[in-house]
């Protein structure tokens, strides 16, 4: 089996982290009950710091490197939330922090990024260049690459919220997270199967990005010919670390389309009253809209961030 971080792991994490983060709260809608037949628990990390669960794997791994490491400051490369995640987590802790970002990121979150005090470095949108840019920065600055999911420091930090949801929750039959590079649902996974062995964890993934879908049925990594999905945050592809932990943890993978992405965006806003962005809609819609037989069955689904670029929808006169 793919080891992945222990549950001891973490616990630590949760320990590290729980003076920088929020513990985000769980909230339920009784027509969304109703018109699923399930019960229905929404993990908030649209609320989280950041907007999104990013902080809690950032800051893991930024507050895990000994001193004399981290005063070099760190380097990452994101499409936004990641990104913004470091550039925090790097401010608390006092230490430079350089982002690679891609061109053709949403501006909200390129600006996040700047506003937390990170250097920001743009990119042409291709894992080549983002590497290729981290290097650079890297060679030029000792700095500590920070992965976006490669990381079991990073795939910890992201468990707590799983962890937070079982807790608060309490009881329950499946998990739905959305899944991109992997950290957060291999997290997931490893958080709920250590807490509770009997819960069931299935990741949501844009069909316009599936590579996670694909792996799990040919058995091997594969790869994105194409990442164009509204859900910017999902468009990035598993690693042979997360690849593993999913194929033995989760039980499937299931695609989402645009208009769903859309659709539970749109219900999420109506009946929970809560901003998300595309990619948290993703692990939503696998509950509302009919993707997965979730009757009389308690479900808990990660609401992994809240950074809508509201302009793209209500443009300046």
């Amino acid at each position: 089996m793919a080891e992945g971080p222990t549950i001891e792991a973490i616990r630590e994490a949760r320990r590290r982290i729980a003076p920088s983060i929020h513990h985000t709260p769980v909230f339920e809608s009784a027509s969304l009950n109703r018109s699923t037949g399930a019960r229905l628990f929404f993990k908030c990390e649209n609320l989280q710091r950041t907007g999104s669960f990013k902080i809690r794997g950032a800051t893991n791994a930024i507050f895990s490197l000994p001193a004399e490491v981290a005063a070099r400051g760190v380097v990452t490369h994101s499409s936004g939330n990641h990104g913004a995640a470091v550039a925090y987590a790097a401010r608390q802790r006092g230490i430079p922090a350089w982002v690679v970002v891609p061109r053709d990121a949403a501006e909200v979150k390129r600006a996040a990024i700047a506003d937390f005090g990170a250097e920001v470095l743009l990119c042409e949108p291709t894992l080549a260049s983002r590497e290729a840019a981290a290097r650079e920065v890297i060679e030029r600055t000792g700095a500590t690459l920070i992965h976006p999911y490669d990381d079991d420091r990073i795939i910890a930090g992201q468990a707590t919220a799983a962890a937070e949801l079982i807790e608060d929750a309490g009881g329950l039959d499946l998990v739905l997270a959305p899944v991109s590079g992997g950290g957060l649902l291999a997290g997931t996974a490893i958080a709920a199967q250590s807490l509770e062995p009997r819960i069931r964890v299935v990741g949501c993934e844009p069909a316009r990005a599936d590579d996670a879908w694909r792996s799990l049925r040919s058995g091997k990594l594969e790869r994105n010919e194409r990442s164009d999905t509204i859900a910017d945050g999902l468009r990035a592809t598993l690693s042979e670390r997360t690849f593993g932990i999913l194929r033995e943890r989760v039980e499937a993978i299931v695609r989402i389309e645009e208009e769903e992405i859309l659709e539970a965006m749109r219900l999420v806003g109506e009946r929970l009253k809560l901003v998300i962005e595309p990619s948290a809609a993703v692990a939503a819609a696998g509950a509302l809209l009919g993707k997965l037989d979730v009757a009389n069955e308690r479900v808990g689904i990660v609401l992994s961030g809240g950074n809508l670029d509201l302009r793209r929808f209500f443009p300046s006169p």
